[in-house]
């Protein structure tokens, strides 16, 4: 594939995973303003944590994979 236009999916796809988790993130930030959360939201925050920090993962695994083979 051209680097040029694997470096453009690759932005794309950084852009759209960093997107999610920033939204994960906001939604845990408004929980976090609650003086008290039902089960429900309790379940979410544990929810979206989750989720986040899957996101994290793929992020940096991206990264790894893009940087190793842009060294090839």
């Amino acid at each position: 594939m051209d680097q040029e236009v694997d470096g453009q999916l690759f932005s794309v796809e950084m852009r759209r995973l960093e997107q999610e988790h920033h939204d994960y993130a906001e939604q845990l930030e408004n929980l976090s303003h609650k003086p008290y959360l039902s089960e429900e939201e309790k379940i979410e925050e544990i929810r979206l944590k989750k989720l986040k920090l899957r996101l994290k993962d793929q992020i940096a695994a991206k990264r790894n994979q893009h940087s190793s083979l842009n060294l090839v």
